[in-house]
């Protein structure tokens, strides 16, 4: 756990206690700090080894600050309780930034963006210990940044982050600063794509114009970047070998994380070689264009990850005859339709598209006249019908581009229910 002299001898508020908020407590702790702890969920408040108190309603003069998850949205009570108070609202990601100077020094890449965050993440995670640097990954991928264990001097912190963790995120200053690319999402928190834009574009702010900043060319158009030089664009990034030797990278989309990966490999002085046979050994993360096995002669891909259909339509080209499996939440537009403009241009190798959930209704409608689409509610369903209709050599795509929650817990669960399905056929 990363534990700093920053922290101690401090009183520090830590509201929200799942992953990431039981690690803050464990490292504010471990610093010599008191700390008060809340969650709204009694389970949640169960063996935390702090004082329990509503941080929303106590006096929190003489704090040094509220460490919030950043699920809490800024209309929560804790905001203007803080602010009464004159106490900094922050995430733990702040917490780390301010524990670096005590830290051995080390390179420091921050990744954000709508999609391919995490197997940017990954894919740079891969590479640097592919060149037998020190590495750790941590941040929005699921691992608490708070209970990674230091690194060496000379090592790298590769780090994704959301615009949720950016919004209370204030010092961290990344060598190597990536926004993968810029679509609507999240709208229901941010309001409009503008303040969405800015709180990515935090990123590249906190740089102050030093380090290396790396965009898709949307996002390039969003805002205008604060690094030292123009940023590197990475539809521009020039490959360091054939696409066809990287199995774990099939379809566009992952070409256009490749180059971010092998943008930022760069930076870090990471030679053309080793990028190459790191590419090549890298392995797909759960969830995200992840082959599951061949079975009764189809290749059955999880890509569950795809919670909309930007992050969809890449995949619907990664194969040459495809049977998609696609629902569950849909992602409105003001209009009260599924927006499925990102996927229609890319339906040429969708044979039949098998529809689940709340969306099924809303897809079949955008899907008319373009592509053989049958509405089955169900994932279990929809793998019996791909059974009874798919030929030999077909490959069977779970990209939703929708959410999971009218189904499933979230986006794993989907993916694992999509897995126990699939491995016994």
């Amino acid at each position: 756990m990363i534990v700093s002299p920053a922290f101690a001898g401090k009183r520090w508020g830590v509201l929200g206690l799942a992953r990431s908020g039981r690690a803050t407590v464990a490292a504010l702790s471990a610093s010599g700090a008191q700390v008060t702890a809340w969650d709204d969920k009694e389970a949640a408040r169960a063996d935390v080894a702090a004082d329990i108190a509503d941080l929303n309603s106590i006096d929190l003069s003489g704090y040094a600050g509220i460490v919030v998850s950043p699920g809490v949205p800024h209309s929560a009570p804790i905001f203007a309780a803080a602010h009464h108070h004159g106490v900094p609202v922050i995430g733990d990601i702040e917490l780390f930034a301010r524990a670096l100077p005590a830290m051995p020094p080390c390179k420091l890449v921050g990744i954000t963006g709508t999609n391919g965050k995490s197997t940017t993440t990954a894919l740079i995670h891969h590479l640097c210990i592919t060149a037998g640097l020190p590495a750790a990954m941590a941040g929005n991928i699921g691992l608490p940044i708070l209970a990674q264990d230091p690194l060496p001097a000379g090592g790298v912190w590769v780090l994704e982050l959301s615009s949720y963790q950016l919004e209370i995120t204030h010092s961290l200053a990344c060598d190597v600063a990536i926004c993968t690319n810029l679509t609507p999402d999240h709208l229901e928190r941010h309001g409009t794509m503008a303040a969405y834009a800015g709180a990515k574009a935090r990123l590249f702010a906190m740089q102050e114009g030093r380090g290396t900043a790396i965009v898709g060319r949307d996002a390039q158009a969003q805002w205008q970047m604060s690094a030292a030089a123009l940023p590197i664009i990475i539809e521009d990034v020039a490959l360091p070998g054939e696409p066809c030797d990287w199995p774990g990278l099939q379809g566009p989309h992952n070409m256009l994380n490749a180059r971010a990966a092998v943008a930022a490999a760069r930076a870090l002085g990471i030679a053309d070689a080793v990028i190459a046979a790191g590419l090549a050994s890298y392995h797909a993360l759960a969830h995200r264009m992840e082959p599951v096995g061949e079975r009764r002669g189809l290749l059955w891909v999880n890509d569950s990850k795809a919670t909309n259909p930007d992050s969809s339509a890449p995949a619907l080209r990664a194969y040459p005859r495809i049977h998609w499996i696609a629902g569950g939440r849909p992602k409105l537009d003001s209009t009260g339709k599924a927006d499925l403009s990102a996927i229609l241009p890319n339906l040429g190798n969708v044979a039949h598209a098998w529809l689940i959930g709340e969306a099924a209704p809303l897809f079949a409608a955008e899907l008319a006249g373009r592509v053989p689409a049958t509405t089955v509610g169900t994932l279990e369903a929809a793998v019996a019908a791909v059974l009874e209709t798919a030929q030999a050599g077909d490959v069977v795509l779970f990209s939703p581009a929708a959410a999971s929650f009218d189904q499933y817990r979230d986006f794993e669960h989907r993916g694992d229910a999509f897995r126990a399905l699939v491995n016994p056929l």
